[in-house]
């Protein structure tokens, strides 16, 4: 097969095992190690609870991001189609899966196209920072901007997923100046997310100091992708190897903190493995900025369009009653005296 075409094989691929597989990591997220301090005088009204934002000169109703997915195929492209209205419905923010596919393929570029359906939204383009050691440019990076007519670019980080897979890049050797270049050049912001095993504060202060506008931490106790490949191995043998990173990574809340650590500047994405309207409030009370969520609306997207508003709309309402329970009528308020630690250190 070709390598383009297997790119379109892959990424349906990867839709179907999230589907129909247990491909959750072995870690948990770590954020049932954290409790809320209920409020039981919290002066305000429900109503009155602000869930808004500004980001990268969007507003936002709500701290929300339905996190980068999938795209090239035409089963992703109704995905895509279903959630961008979701997203503008609630006036949350969307990623899109890695486009390389539709750069080495243009007739699927028409799967990432979104925008029509949501013209409001923060959409976030998306491409794998590796390929800048394999070819990729600023003008490969502006490009996939450019096709959806994004407001920031996703540059996602994912070593162990690429060492496992048989037609894996490798080589991410001086990587770190590639991305600076990047950040110095692209016409809009670049964001750094690992895939789903976390960052620590080490990379976090590195990608700072090139210049990187916002990190999402995609930390593990989620989807794991070395469960996803597993499932893709044709040798046992290599499956075997897959298997055996189940339980790999730096959970979530660990990898929020870490990344404040080391880039206090900057606005923190926090996904990996979370599920409902209150692990998003915790990310945000740790030092997030947005709480991503991904295979909870690849789910609900595969059903229906209604499917899909109505998670979305669950999500939102959680997080509204969370921070109305513990006293916060702003993003601002919900900080880290609103929540402790209940095992371990504080």
């Amino acid at each position: 097969m070709p390598p383009d075409q297997y790119l379109s094989s892959r990424k349906e691929d990867h839709i179907q095992i999230n589907l129909d597989r247990d491909v959750q990591s072995g870690l948990d997220n770590g954020l049932d190690e954290y409790r809320f301090i209920h409020c039981a005088l919290p002066e305000t009204s429900l109503e009155e609870v602000s869930l808004s934002l500004e980001l990268f000169g969007k507003k936002l109703s709500a701290p929300l991001l339905i996190s980068s997915m999938t795209g090239g195929t035409p089963r992703a492209a109704e995905i895509n189609r279903i959630l961008a209205l979701a997203a503008q419905e609630a006036g949350i923010a969307m990623g899109l899966g890695s486009q390389r596919v539709a750069l080495e393929r243009p007739e699927t570029r028409e799967s990432f196209r979104v925008r029509r359906y949501a013209p409001d939204i923060l959409l976030f383009a998306n491409l794998g920072a590796v390929q800048l050691n394999y070819g990729y440019g600023i003008a490969e990076c502006q490009q996939a901007v450019d096709m959806i007519e994004a407001d920031a670019l996703i540059l996602h980080l994912n070593p162990l997923q690429e060492a496992l897979q048989p037609e894996g890049n490798t080589n991410f050797s001086g990587l770190l100046k590639n991305i600076e270049k990047i950040c110095r050049s692209l016409t809009v912001p670049v964001v750094v997310k690992e895939v789903g095993w976390g960052i620590s504060r080490e990379v976090a202060t590195a990608l700072a100091e090139i210049g990187v506008s916002a990190i999402d931490v995609a930390g593990a106790g989620g989807t794991s992708w070395s469960q996803v490949e597993m499932y893709r191995m044709g040798d046992e043998s290599r499956a075997r190897i897959a298997a055996a990173f189940r339980d790999w990574g730096i959970p979530t809340a660990e990898s929020i903190l870490a990344v404040r650590s080391g880039a206090p500047k900057l606005p923190v994405f926090a996904s990996g493995g979370l599920r409902n309207g209150i692990d998003i409030a915790k990310c945000l009370a740790l030092g997030g900025t947005l709480g991503g969520m991904a295979g909870w609306f690849l789910k609900a997207a595969n059903v229906s369009l209604d499917s899909a508003h109505r998670a979305v709309q669950e999500i939102v309402q959680e997080l509204q009653i969370c921070m109305f329970a513990v006293g916060a009528k702003t993003l601002k308020e919900l900080d880290q005296n609103r929540i402790i630690r209940i095992t371990g250190e504080q």
